[in-house]
């Protein structure tokens, strides 16, 4: 270790130890919490989100729901950091409304999803730090749900969680929807009415377990007679 000397202030000297070069470290991505559901039934689909956005221990805002409407028959859950939340839903928004220009109609939901994928997989070297679910219906009236990994990877589900309680809700959903590894059960097709109902019961659960999820859950139901939005209060500590 070297050591330099110098005069302070007061005309005295003043000990410095060198000890080497300092990196500082930027990162441009914050993680801002938040989970989104979504959930295709026969004729509907729901994609939901709490309205938390939060860094560390701070809370930020409680009033910022993570469903971003695309279409009349499509909508996008997004978490992760926020910003890229705001800047891919402004990109997406762009890239229809030149779709609908060009070709006079709009944008399937089958459409939106691979379009999206080539957007994320244009960004892989510096991706968007952002987990994307898409809920709507497909060319055949049907729910359909895709889900994203951050780089374009994606697929066509009937249920998934996203976000910081993604890890609690989709078991139970594994459970309630998929049955998953159990037996003697009998497989009843998913009405509208038990979809919304289970939606509010994980949020609420997920809300007493996990710190970035609460304030308020926001439901977003896609029929073929449109969107209809819902808010339901969760806990706000």
């Amino acid at each position: 270790m070297l050591s330099t000397q110098a005069f302070g202030d007061n005309g005295k000297m003043r000990d410095y130890h060198y000890t080497g070069p300092v990196e500082h470290r930027f990162s441009p991505y914050a993680f801002n919490g938040g989970t989104v559901l979504a959930v295709a039934g026969e004729d509907f689909a729901i994609v939901a989100s709490d309205t938390r956005l939060s860094e560390g221990y701070a809370i930020h805002s409680r009033d910022s729901p993570k469903c971003y409407k695309l279409t009349d028959t499509t909508v996008i859950g997004c978490s992760g950091f926020h910003g890229d939340c705001l800047t891919l839903t402004k990109i997406i928004d762009a890239r229809l409304k030149m779709y609908k220009h060009s070709n006079n109609k709009t944008m399937t939901s089958k459409a939106i999803a691979a379009m999206l994928s080539t957007i994320l997989y244009g960004r892989r070297f510096f991706p968007y730090y952002v987990y994307n679910i898409i809920g709507g219906l497909d060319e055949e009236g049907k729910g359909a749900v895709y889900s994203f990994d951050p780089v374009g990877s994606y697929q066509r589900d009937t249920y998934k969680a996203g976000g910081s309680a993604s890890a609690m809700l989709q078991p139970l959903l594994d459970n309630q929807i998929g049955f998953k590894n159990m037996e003697g059960v009998q497989h009843v097709p998913l009405t509208q009415e038990k979809a919304v109902q289970l939606v509010k019961d994980v949020f609420i659960s997920a809300a007493e377990r996990d710190v970035y999820t609460g304030d308020a859950l926001r439901i977003c139901l896609i029929t073929k007679d449109g969107i209809k939005e819902e808010n339901v209060p969760l806990r706000k500590d």
